[in-house]
């Protein structure tokens, strides 16, 4: 529900400060509620909303999502990692999966029916644990 010119001071004197530079996507303001209202986070007593994440693809289906009360707070590092998954999943048409904890670089699993019941195999020799 904050405003775009809140979003704007949190990125500008907060966020950017936590990670290291700007975010890389766009934040929505939801004024009225309208939008949390369809995504089941809007207290229409309170006239407040839940916070919210929603990672939406360019089709406009939501592809993650991560709802928290106000005192638990987001790991926006977190947040960049699985957009930069849901990107690299979504650029190999679906050939490449990320295994739990993948960063850009590490190693990606091959979706094959090999791979079922396999892939703590995977995750043993894979490099996707290493910080």
């Amino acid at each position: 529900m904050d405003s775009v010119f809140v979003h704007k001071m949190w990125n500008d004197n907060e966020l950017s400060k936590m990670v290291g530079k700007d975010i890389p996507f766009p934040m929505l303001s939801d004024a009225g509620g309208k939008i949390g209202s369809l995504y089941g986070i809007y207290d229409e007593d309170g006239g407040v909303e839940t916070r919210g994440r929603f990672l939406i693809d360019p089709d406009g289906i939501v592809q993650g999502f991560e709802v928290l009360t106000p005192p638990v707070g987001r790991n926006v590092s977190e947040t960049i990692r699985q957009v930069q998954a849901f990107q690299l999943v979504r650029a190999s048409k679906g050939t490449e999966a990320t295994p739990s904890g993948w960063k850009p670089g590490k190693k990606v699993l091959k979706p094959n029916p090999e791979l079922v019941g396999n892939v703590w195999k995977e995750w043993k020799v894979s490099e996707a644990f290493d910080e």
